[in-house]
């Protein structure tokens, strides 16, 4: 059984026995505790690097002195976020406050381990567009996005300029910049393909700007965007290492001068502020045809009240987690690390504060989860896009053929 199987049976095999304790991981000794009586929440996160450790301290300690409570916080590494999960619900201490990845969310409140928000008077009418489709299963809202990341173009503007190319807005025009940005050692564009859910991940924008849906990928619409890719590589406008290539990767050669245009997303720009010599800017994602919406998948972390058994620290941790989605704590996170305040009604003020997140904060307004229509069947959508990916880049089959051969397996 992979590990995401086994945390998704695991929780819910602890969901099915009442749970009437307090949490290990609250500070409880047992029976619950009265509203008053909270002066202390657990939180688990995985901002554990520098600077976002301290910067997402400082804003759950403006949200804990607002509640009225002390935090205590565990931070775990990314990677460990869900094996964590699964250890703590085996024993029975997940905390107050627990942090997921947006396509998390569902997997782990089918099982019964989250509280519904709205059982608890949050307001999550505030927040834009499909921002909560992640975080929505049976009608029912189980946590509050923190500021969102999506992918943009960034594009060298010096070397557009050199070149006479303005920034793509087809994929036409994309094509025709990337392939007159092509000299030498330098592509055009650079991108991630790899056989991971990063690759599906860069993919997703083209697909769904097009039309294409992950509930049926074996469609003309679909394929049509991996025709942009093939196109892509086999012009030799990008390379045929976009098949290895990370993210981290994709940003290395764009800053080293060896790619004139990525697809990538605002995590970035703290890098590319180390290297002021490079000018750059983004736009959104391409379109095929005018009149299409540029639509990116939307990422980030979320904010969730797991099911400890006391009402009153479930209570209180709502309460928190409402904090987080306050215009202060939307804008302070946001700006500070470069993601869109998951909020419409601050997206002015946001890019009046900071005109480089302009493109992004556009693609965050019709951003969609990936978890939106599929839930916890989109790891297997995920799979079949990226392998679907690998094949056509790497010659296996054709365009037409690669969706097939990707979902028979």
């Amino acid at each position: 059984m992979n590990t995401r199987r086994k945390i998704t049976a695991v929780l819910a095999m602890a969901a099915v026995v009442p749970l009437t304790f307090t949490a290990c991981g609250s500070g409880g000794g047992g029976g619950a505790t009265s509203g008053e009586d909270v002066k202390t929440l657990t939180v688990l996160d995985s901002y554990n690097n520098e600077p976002d450790k301290s910067i997402l301290q400082a804003a759950i300690d403006k949200c804990a002195a607002q509640v009225g409570v002390t935090i205590e916080r565990t931070t775990v590494p990314g990677k460990d976020r869900m094996q964590t999960v699964l250890q703590r619900s085996s024993s029975r201490t997940l905390p107050d406050v627990l942090m997921l990845d947006n396509p998390e969310v569902k997997d782990v409140a089918v099982t019964g381990a989250l509280a519904p928000l709205g059982g608890y008077g949050v307001d999550t009418a505030p927040f834009a567009g499909n921002s909560l489709d992640a975080v929505t299963h049976e009608g029912e809202v189980y946590g509050l996005p923190l500021p969102a990341d999506t992918l943009g173009l960034f594009y060298n503007a010096d070397l557009l300029a050199a070149a006479g190319v303005e920034p793509p807005k087809t994929w036409e025009e994309l094509k025709a910049a990337a392939a007159k940005l092509t000299v030498g050692d330098q592509y055009g564009l650079a991108f991630s393909a790899a056989a991971t859910y990063e690759g599906a991940w860069q993919f997703l924008p083209f697909m769904w700007t097009n039309g294409g849906d992950e509930t049926k990928l074996d469609t003309p619409e679909v394929k049509e965007a991996l025709q942009l890719y093939v196109d892509l590589v086999n012009s030799g406008s990008a390379s045929r290492s976009v098949v290895n290539w990370t993210q981290a990767d994709v940003k290395d050669q764009f800053l080293a001068g060896k790619a004139a245009m990525m697809v990538n997303g605002p995590w970035q720009i703290p890098a590319l502020a180390k290297a002021p010599e490079v000018k750059w800017d983004t736009v959104q994602i391409p379109v095929n045809k005018p009149g299409q919406t540029p639509t990116a998948p939307l990422g980030g972390m979320v904010w969730t009240v797991p099911m400890t058994g006391d009402d009153a620290k479930q209570k209180k941790a709502a309460e928190f987690v409402e904090c987080t989605g306050s215009e202060d704590s939307q804008m302070a996170l946001g700006k500070a690390r470069n993601t869109v305040p998951v909020r419409a009604d601050l997206h002015e003020a946001y890019v009046k504060e900071l005109p480089t997140m302009e493109a992004f904060t556009e693609q965050v307004e019709n951003a969609k989860a990936r978890t939106g229509k599929l839930g916890p069947e989109w790891p297997k959508a995920g799979t079949t896009i990226y392998t679907a990916v690998q094949l056509a880049l790497t010659g296996q089959a054709s365009v037409e053929e690669a969706f097939a051969r990707a979902s028979a397996g």
